[in-house]
């Protein structure tokens, strides 16, 4: 497992440039990244559920959800000093797990990639 920091994204700007990244939308989710470029190690992520989905009790499981899925796999697929932002989308607060954890990783390595290419 890596060595470097995971933290987490808090503020509105950090979440609109990660939206001018690359994105890629799998199952209950949508992934986008965002090289900063700024020679730091650290991995930033940031989670977000829309109304659209549905009240805040089914808005915060899903990010629940999201949270416990970056915890495990994001130390192992995400690329260091990038930025993620993981948005709910319908099927996330029910989804079943085994699924939700394919999204998610595959949704990683294919920006781990395209980061690389690019």
């Amino acid at each position: 497992m890596p060595d470097f920091p995971i933290e987490r994204l808090r503020k509105r700007p950090d979440f609109l440039q990660a939206a001018k990244g690359l994105a890629c939308a799998r199952g209950a989710l949508v992934a986008q990244a965002r090289d900063r470029q700024d020679g730091s190690s650290d991995i930033r992520i940031g989670f977000t559920a829309t109304r659209r989905i549905g009240g805040a009790v089914v808005r915060n499981r899903a990010k629940r959800r999201l949270r416990e899925a970056a915890r495990q796999l994001a130390p192992l697929h995400a690329r260091a000093g990038c930025d993620y932002v993981f948005i709910a989308r319908g099927g996330a607060p029910t989804r079943a797990w085994p699924r939700l954890l394919d999204d998610m990783k595959s949704a990683l390595i294919r920006l781990a990639a395209d980061l690389g290419a690019s």
